[in-house]
């Protein structure tokens, strides 16, 4: 994940994992038999460190005082976050091994993020907007301020500007 973070996926090297990971190229080839295996294995195991990955089965129980609580949690681990950034920016381009991941994973956020908010705030949230509409806007953020905060922490407090979003959805449009 390291190496990913600092070069990104196409820059990175199997030999440069293995030789990070104190492996043979061989041995991590057997574990990892191509690049693109390489990689979705460091997705799903971000995913399963990352708390974000239980919203989506149980959203319906997460509250933003949750939401919250995960921002705080990956304010403590910067490499991460920095590797989901990276891979979820590059998976953009053309032929990205990361794409169909990446596409998967933001609807079944945006799905969960939509359960989140109707679990607090019912159909329509106080600024008017339903759910599904707040969906997106609510993963951007999360997504922006986790990009901001990687470029300029000393300016960027992650967490408390997620409160401060999180209080704005509360008080609708006043």
């Amino acid at each position: 994940m390291e190496l990913i973070a600092e070069r990104g996926y196409r820059r990175t090297s199997l030999a440069a994992v293995a030789e990070r990971a104190g492996l043979t190229q061989q041995g991590l080839l057997h574990h990892f038999p191509t690049k693109e295996l390489l990689l979705v294995a460091v997705l799903e195991a971000r995913d399963r460190w990352d708390l974000a990955s239980s919203a989506a089965s149980a959203a319906g129980s997460w509250r933003t005082g949750t939401l919250a609580q995960l921002v705080d949690y990956n304010a403590t681990r910067p490499g991460i976050v920095q590797t989901y950034t990276v891979l979820s920016a590059d998976s953009v381009t053309e032929d990205h091994p990361a794409r169909a991941f990446f596409e998967s994973r933001f609807r079944a956020v945006r799905e969960a993020m939509a359960a989140v908010l109707r679990a607090e705030f019912g159909e329509t949230l106080p600024g008017g907007l339903t759910p599904e509409r707040a969906a997106p806007l609510l993963v951007a953020v999360m997504d922006g301020l986790q990009l901001q905060w990687l470029l300029d922490p000393q300016d960027v407090d992650m967490p408390a500007a997620f409160r401060d979003f999180v209080a704005l959805l509360g008080r609708g449009g006043d």
